[in-house]
């Protein structure tokens, strides 16, 4: 606990080397997201049906995808867990085909074409089957309550603080979205309603944890004022760390224990919040304390020279 001690760490000196880390992890995952199909959406959003079998015996995702692809050509497999047992089965619902009856005579098949195929004994874990419109109206909500939140987040701390302050806010939120999404790119999840609940909730923890900050930042400008606003931030980040810390820890080790124990239905969302709680911490530091520093040189005006009095001969 020594480090909590008075600490003096120079924090703002990295924050350009934060930066170019940030965005070289968001341009990798941009990368995978758009050119290797690193983040689908769910089920929820797309429309179809998701079919998760378990094995008995380890199974490979070939030997399924060979087993259904005479009833289900265009059918996604991709492996659940990490025990080789589970596979999930997803298929897109066609354009112009009706909902409901038609998704469960495309599930119905698939399941047969499972039973004859030899791969062993298994069981249908969960089958969840959605229809189209109401994936597109999932997908439209999913989007208006990210950029309200956003909205809301931005006009409040500008009411509170000052502008410069609310850009860097609202720029550690989005770079933490980023960042998780990037992650669950990386790590092949789909991006489902849990998912979006997830970063929903990254969104106002890394506000709290920025404006705790902040409002350290507010209160040593009155005793710091002929101090540059670099070492007043600097000051205010050593000053809070261990309240970040100890908060960030504790909150760390609860959704650890949610995706080591949660099972397979609750995975997604709690990798999304173990990501979102590393990356909610990372950017209170560095990129909403760094933001905040460039644009309030670049919005404070130059201080000018006062005249000098002239001096009076004897």
């Amino acid at each position: 606990m020594r480090i909590f001690a008075n600490p003096n760490y120079d924090f703002i000196r990295w924050r350009w080397h934060a930066l170019i880390a940030s965005m070289t992890i968001m341009a990798i995952g941009f990368y995978v997201a758009a050119f290797r199909q690193g983040l689908p959406l769910g089920i929820e959003f797309t429309g179809g049906t998701a079919i998760v079998v378990e094995f008995v015996q380890p199974t490979d995702e070939g030997q399924v995808r060979a087993a259904i692809e005479p009833v289900a050509k265009d059918a996604t497999v991709q492996r659940v867990g990490t025990d080789n047992k589970r596979i999930m089965i997803r298929l897109q619902q066609m354009e112009g085909q009706a909902a409901g009856t038609a998704l469960e005579d495309d599930a119905k098949r698939v399941e047969q074409a499972l039973n004859t195929a030899g791969l062993g004994q298994h069981t249908v874990i969960s089958k969840d089957i959605v229809g189209a419109v109401v994936g597109s109206d999932l997908q439209r909500k999913g989007i208006w309550a990210t950029i309200t939140a956003l909205g809301g987040i931005l006009v409040y701390i500008a009411l509170r603080f000052r502008f410069t302050f609310a850009v860097g806010a609202i720029a550690a939120v989005v770079h933490d979205i980023l960042i998780t999404l990037s992650m669950l790119a990386f790590f092949h999840y789909d991006l489902t309603l849990n998912v979006i609940a997830a970063i929903l909730t990254i969104t106002g923890y890394s506000v709290n944890d920025t404006i705790v900050v902040f409002d350290r930042v507010r209160e040593n400008q009155r005793t710091m004022r002929r101090e540059p606003l670099d070492k007043i931030v600097n000051s205010s980040v050593n000053q809070t760390m261990a309240r970040t810390v100890i908060t960030s820890g504790v909150t760390l080790l609860a959704v650890l224990a949610l995706y080591i124990f949660g099972g397979d239905v609750l995975r997604g969302f709690a990798f999304t919040m173990v990501i979102g709680v590393i990356t909610g911490t990372y950017s209170t530091v560095f990129i909403a304390s760094s933001i905040a520093i460039i644009l309030s040189r670049r919005t404070t005006p130059p201080a000018t020279a006062q005249p000098q009095p002239k001096l009076r001969r004897a």
